[in-house]
Parts: C-alpha cells; sequence; structure tokens
C-alpha cells in the first residue's frame, strides 16, 4: 500500500527543512502568509499509511470528506442561498487539528491520543493541510494480475469434510492483524485463524453457506471454503486500493455464480466468478452527485443481494446514487439508477426484504428503496449522521413493524416504520427516538427469537461510554435501556487505550449475543459472550484473539437475519 501511492510534489527533503515558504493561503479568509506545512520523507509515508488506515474511510482517499469533515488544505463550497462558504485545514492551523485528532469529537470521530503517539499525531496534523497524494487507477490488467486461484473449484471437496455445524460459525475480523477468526459458535473454539486482507470491513457468506467472502480495506477479496477439513482460503483478489463491500448472487438459479466486489478507490465495482473470483467486468462509478456537480471519487459503500430479483443494490457514497445492477446478463449489463440522497453508507433489508433502507449519514437522513417497483419509497430525515450497520427489525408495540438505527452524532436509537400497506401513517417516518447513553454508535442489533435491541457506542470519545452498550426490551420500550459495561465482563486488566465495545452480532438461535472488546494492537483483546435473556456473561473468548471488530454468524449472515 505505501508504495502505491504517488508523493505530492511539496515534501522537502530531510536536508533542507529549516527553510519555509511563505505563501498567501488563497480561500481562507483573514489569513496572511504562513509557512508552508512539511514533512520529511519519512514522517510523510509513515502520516500517508496512518491516514489509508485510520481516517480515509470516513474523510475519503482525496479528502473531500463525506462521514467525516472535508480535510483538504483549503475548500469552498456554493450554499443553497448563492453565498459561498471557504474553509480548510489550513485556516484550522497545527495547534487546533492536533487537539481534534487527540481528543476526537461527539460527532462520531474517536480521539487518537490513546491509538497514537504524540509524534504521530503532530504529524498526522501537518499532514492533513498538505495536498493529498492521488493514487493509481485499478484496471482488469491489475485485478488479473492479482488474482490467485490457490485450490481450484475441481480440486475442492464434493461434501463437507469436517463435523463442525457451519450455521453457527462466526467470522471475526482480526482488524490490525489482518485476519479473520472463525469461532465455533456452539463450542467457542477457534477453527482456524486465516489470514486475509487488512481490515477486513465485513463478511459474507454465499447462497449455498459454503464459502465466506472477506473484503479488507487494503482491496485483497479472500474467499473460504468451509467444506474443508480446516476453512482455509482457496482464492484471492485485490480489487482496488481501498475497499469495503461485497456481496454474492443470491436469486434462484444464481446461487454462488457470481460475487461483486465495491471498491473506494479506485471508485467502482466488478463482477467476478462466484467459485474462482476470476474478475470478469469493471464498471466505473465517477460521475455527477444527485446535486449535478461533478465528483472523482464517488466510492462504493455498502451492497446487498437481493433474493426477489438478479439483482444488487449499489449504493454510490458521494453522488447519492443507488444502482439496481440486474446480473442476468453482464454482458449486457442493466443498471437501474435511483437518485436519493449523499453520502449513503450502510444498511440493510427491511423484514420483507422488498426495502433496502440505507443512511445517507453525512445528511441526516434515511433513505428507503422499493427494489420490487425499482424506485425510491422515501427519504426520512433522522438525528445526525445514522450509522446502522445493516439495521434492526422488529414489530413495534403501537407502530407495527419497524427498522432501527442508532447514530455517529446523536445519542438515540431512532425507528423508522417499514410497512405501507396495514401501517401506512408509520411508513417511512421517525415513529420513535430511543434515548441511547451516548453517541458515537456503530451498530444496533437484533434478532426475531429474542425481545432485546442492542447498541454499541464504540466511537465516543468518553471511556465509560464507548466501554459500554445499551439494551431495550422490545416489549417495554418505554422502560428505558439498560446499560451494560461489557468491557468489564472481559477481565482484560490494564490496557494502554479504551476498550472499545463494538458489534453486536446473534448466534443461529438467537440466544446469544457476541460483543467485541478491543483497544491497541498489542492491548489483549477478547469477545464476549452474553445470554441474550438475562443479560450476563456466557463466555469470553481470549486465545489467539487481535483487535477484534465485525462478527458474521453464516446462517444469519447467509439469510440476511437481523
Amino acid at each position: 500500500m505505501q508504495s502505491s501511492l504517488s508523493r505530492p510534489p511539496r515534501i522537502l527533503p530531510a536536508a533542507t527543512l529549516a527553510a519555509t515558504i511563505s505563501l498567501l493561503l488563497a480561500g481562507a479568509s483573514g489569513l496572511a502568509a504562513a509557512a508552508e506545512p512539511t514533512l520529511t520523507p519519512e514522517q510523510f509515508e509513515r502520516a500517508k499509511t496512518i491516514y489509508f488506515e485510520r481516517c480515509a474511510g470516513c474523510h475519503g482517499v482525496l479528502r473531500k470528506g463525506a462521514t467525516g469533515k472535508n480535510l483538504e488544505p483549503t475548500w469552498s463550497t456554493k450554499k443553497p442561498d448563492g453565498t459561498v462558504q471557504e474553509g480548510g485545514t489550513l485556516a484550522l492551523g497545527q495547534d487546533r487539528l492536533e487537539k481534534i485528532i487527540a481528543l476526537g469529537t461527539e460527532g462520531g470521530m474517536v480521539n487518537f491520543n490513546d491509538i497514537l503517539s504524540k509524534d504521530d499525531i503532530k504529524a498526522m496534523a501537518t499532514y492533513i493541510q498538505m495536498q493529498p497524494p492521488i493514487p493509481p487507477e485499478w484496471g482488469m490488467k491489475d485485478m488479473m494480475a492479482s488474482w490467485k486461484l490457490i485450490v481450484p473449484p475441481d480440486k475442492r471437496p464434493t461434501k463437507q469434510m469436517n463435523k463442525i455445524n457451519l450455521d453457527n460459525v462466526f467470522s471475526v475480523t482480526l482488524r490490525d492483524a489482518g485476519q479473520v477468526a472463525l469461532i465455533d459458535g456452539d463450542t467457542k473454539k477457534i477453527i482456524s485463524i486465516v489470514p486475509t486482507g487488512y481490515a477486513v470491513h465485513i463478511s459474507r457468506v454465499s447462497a449455498s453457506g459454503r464459502y465466506i467472502y472477506v473484503i479488507g480495506r487494503d482491496g485483497l477479496l479472500s474467499l473460504i471454503d468451509l467444506w474443508m477439513e480446516t476453512p482455509a482460503v482457496v482464492a484471492t483478489m485485490k480489487s482496488g486500493i481501498d475497499a469495503r463491500s461485497v456481496d454474492t448472487s443470491k436469486f434462484k438459479g444464481y446461487e454462488d455464480k457470481y460475487a461483486i466486489v465495491g471498491s473506494y478507490w479506485p471508485p467502482q465495482y466488478a463482477i467476478l466468478e462466484g467459485d474462482t473470483l476470476k474478475p470478469l467486468k469493471i464498471v466505473s462509478t465517477r460521475g455527477q452527485t444527485v446535486d449535478g456537480e461533478y465528483h472523482p471519487e464517488p466510492r462504493v459503500a455498502s451492497i446487498v443481494s437481493s433474493v426477489i430479483k438478479p439483482e444488487w443494490v449499489v449504493n454510490v457514497k458521494e453522488t447519492g446514487m443507488v444502482k439496481l445492477v440486474d446480473y442476468s446478463d453482464i454482458k449486457n449489463l442493466k443498471e437501474v439508477t435511483i437518485d436519493s440522497s449523499k453520502f449513503l453508507h450502510d444498511g440493510g433489508w427491511d423484514s420483507t426484504k422488498r426495502y433496502f433502507l440505507v443512511a445517507a449519514n453525512a445528511s441526516n437522513q434515511v433513505v428507503a428503496v422499493d427494489t420490487k417497483e425499482g424506485k425510491l419509497a422515501a427519504i426520512v430525515d433522522t438525528k445526525p449522521k445514522p450509522h446502522p450497520g445493516r439495521g434492526a427489525n422488529f414489530v413495534h408495540p403501537k407502530h407495527g413493524p419497524v427498522w432501527a438505527t442508532s447514530h455517529l452524532g446523536a445519542d438515540v436509537i431512532t425507528l423508522i416504520g417499514t410497512d405501507p400497506e396495514k401501517h401506512p401513517k408509520a411508513a417511512w417516518k421517525v415513529v420513535e427516538e430511543l434515548p441511547m447513553h451516548g453517541s458515537g454508535s456503530l451498530f444496533v442489533k437484533t434478532h426475531p427469537k429474542s425481545n432485546n435491541l442492542w447498541a454499541d457506542a464504540p466511537l465516543n470519545p468518553d471511556k465509560g461510554i464507548a466501554e459500554s452498550v445499551v439494551v431495550y426490551d422490545i416489549k417495554n420500550l418505554d422502560k428505558g435501556p439498560e446499560v451494560i459495561n461489557v468491557a468489564e465482563m472481559a477481565e482484560l486488566g490494564e490496557t494502554k487505550g479504551t476498550k472499545r465495545v463494538v458489534q453486536a452480532e446473534y448466534n443461529k438461535a438467537g440466544d446469544e449475543v457476541w460483543f467485541s472488546v478491543w483497544s491497541g494492537k498489542t492491548d489483549p483483546a477478547a469477545v464476549v459472550v452474553i445470554d441474550d435473556k438475562t443479560r450476563k456473561v456466557k463466555s469470553v473468548v481470549k486465545d489467539r484473539i487481535n483487535t477484534p471488530t465485525g462478527k458474521f454468524n453464516v446462517y444469519n449472515t447467509q439469510h440476511d437475519i437481523y
């Protein structure tokens, strides 16, 4: 990754660091001439790597902002009233930027003073005042050159060769280790540690339940075969420089035939052979936003696979376009493009799997798409920065079926009605906001067999909030939430940083909920298993667990149960 990014011309050699260049900062009102920020080549490479690993996901490779703010040195934008707003990191200055990076914000940015050293924080504040380097493109030749078919389909088992209850296996991201831990949900024992791309963002399961697809933030896609005596990677392919999303073909007759992977950089999606990952087609997402302005970096955020059509729902973050991609004839590919709201991020199906709901988080909205009719159903205003993961579906005591999201920028869980036929007054409206213990939430979760609704807050700068979760009794929402410190349950002892608790995930039966407890790369970490009914700790998995984040139960992920 480090060698693949181009270096901007303004880096000064170490020998000339004493010399500074004075310049007038155009577009930054009220600023006088100032010294141009500089770093040594070594400091620049270190800061570039940190930015990719920690910052690019929210702020963008080109730093134009999305979930996070614009971090260009200078920027200007025309407001609806015709006035021009100007700003930039140069206007904020070194000292203020260092404080923001160190302490975080209540809008969902984590405090980095327990993750990065003081020198790294100082270098990062300088780095984001410099012009961002532009990564190279990544086309079909690059994908084909990166493709590795480790075990061809004809050399793989013809039946399951192990005695594992595959439906209750969990694929657990070990973020900073660049691995996935496959954990037996019945025994709570690790089946295998599988090398993957850096910071696997999600795991998705094929329609048959045989394969797990994991996509790393470095663009490396890995295919794991669960039928092998010891499940292992059978194919890999690098989809780009930066990526977040993957899914498979699930419509009847297309099971396991295709996979689709979406990239942050270059902004595009690629269609692959489902059982080999051989690249078949690339489609760019560059173009105009819903406002009619060209954007050079419209990243592919979440992708979900329909079970009612041979179709993927592809969400393009910066443009605010939802694309319904018909894979029945990929040589003559058809897309339905739906204008919605900018900065689309993550989301999931309603309980009927007809409607897809996705957070346009920097626009403070949730978009609902009717995939049966192929059109926009609604845009729902919410509190700041909704971030649902895949969301949570349950039947509200008063308003019928609802879908829930928590928020990066607000201390509530928002409930949106999803049944326009039987509950039209509640459909596509915020019917209730449940108080949280704090903002900075990434995931909300329930299960059809559970009466509980769980939500985390790992990105809250407050240590006690980040280490705890809330849980509601769905049948008695007025009772309010119980706050549970899951980090204490892990009994990890002292760590350098906050023990952040992230992402509830249910087992297949819906009677256990699993949480990750993670801190620094060298700190002890754990997966805590809680009894869903008693809300008491049931088991703690610590063996070989390094920076665990997302967890994906095979059965629930395969069947979109949430």
